[in-house]
């Protein structure tokens, strides 16, 4: 599982209703669309993105998201202190 594996199955990333309300406390956002938000940080070229367990990491500007390798699940997202 590597960035690449990642970006092939980037339709498949989603997160729970606690996941969705977790990710927007975190992040301070107000998006109606979280998993989409979470998309567009991922897909972006500057984002660094690796494996550590069973997570994978995807790290840009000051924001880290913490998705499960094997089912793609968002579980959380963290601003970077």
């Amino acid at each position: 599982m590597n960035k690449k594996t990642l970006l092939l199955n980037i339709d498949k990333v989603y997160t729970t209703e606690m996941g969705i309300d977790r990710i927007k406390r975190n992040l301070k956002i107000d998006t109606d669309d979280v998993v989409e938000y979470c998309k567009n940080e991922i897909l972006d070229k500057n984002c660094n993105i690796y494996k550590q367990g069973k997570n994978l990491y995807c790290e840009i500007d000051n924001i880290k998201i913490t998705i499960n390798s094997y089912n793609y699940t968002i579980i959380t997202a963290h601003t970077k202190r």
